[in-house]
């Protein structure tokens, strides 16, 4: 149940915050070039347990790209499907992903130079979401969708802020104001730092991370949050 706000300029000029959701007992790694020989060039924040990444960039070819889970509409056994950990390294290669996959739901929200855009895929149908520019944001659903409660709570929060090409310093104005968004519990269905357990899930907001992709450069920082599901320790 991971989050991303992303602000798109133009084709290829984009701005995102994505905040990871993950069961803390599964360990990762930073941000890194963790398959120097499969996907040269590529950085991303590795799953130890499968290899994939959440997040992957390919900074020569600005391409980005972030996985988030979503819902299937049929069961699919956890023996047969496969990880989604590939998606995102693929993507940044410029190789996405072909219906039909062996996979459970996801949303992969991709930027590269013809723009950005998310695919989803339900367990029967890959659908193609073009990002049009402007601030909107995506979780587990449809993109702005309205039944997300956090996205009906901080989506007009974020747009309030302004285009981030606007902004001196984009990155920490929304990171303040994803700071400001933790006076919620956790808990609370419209935290963007979560605790999901109570919603039937098991996992927790683990960190966070900004990229640009933009005529001045390519720039991806993460940042691991103190504890589990917690802004300051």
């Amino acid at each position: 149940m991971c989050t991303v706000v992303i602000d798109v300029e133009d084709a290829g000029v984009a701005r995102l915050l994505a905040v990871r959701d993950e069961d803390p007992q599964r360990e990762w790694d930073a941000l890194g070039p963790w398959w120097p020989e499969q996907y040269p060039g590529v950085i991303g924040i590795r799953d130890r347990r499968a290899g994939g990444a959440w997040l992957a960039a390919n900074p020569a070819e600005r391409r980005l790209a972030v996985l988030l889970n979503r819902a299937d509409v049929r069961d699919l056994p956890d023996t047969q499907a496969v990880s989604r950990g590939s998606l995102a390294l693929e993507s940044v290669m410029g190789r996405s992903p072909i219906a039909p996959l062996p996979m459970h739901g996801f949303n992969l929200l991709e930027v590269g130079p013809e723009g950005a855009r998310v695919l989803s895929w339900d367990g029967v149908d890959l659908s193609e979401t073009r990002i049009s520019p402007g601030t909107h944001m995506i979780a587990h659903e449809d993109l702005d969708d309205e039944a997300t409660p956090r996205i009906t709570a901080w989506l007009p929060e974020f747009r309030a802020l302004g285009p981030t090409a606007d902004l001196e310093d984009w990155a920490g104005e929304w990171t303040a104001l994803l700071a400001a968004s933790t006076e919620l519990s956790p808990e609370d269905d419209r935290a963007i730092i979560r605790d999901n357990r109570p919603h039937g899930y098991p996992t927790q907001s683990l960190l966070y991370a900004t990229a640009s992709v933009t005529p001045a450069g390519f720039e991806v920082r993460d940042h691991a949050l103190p504890s589990p599901a917690h802004w300051s320790a």
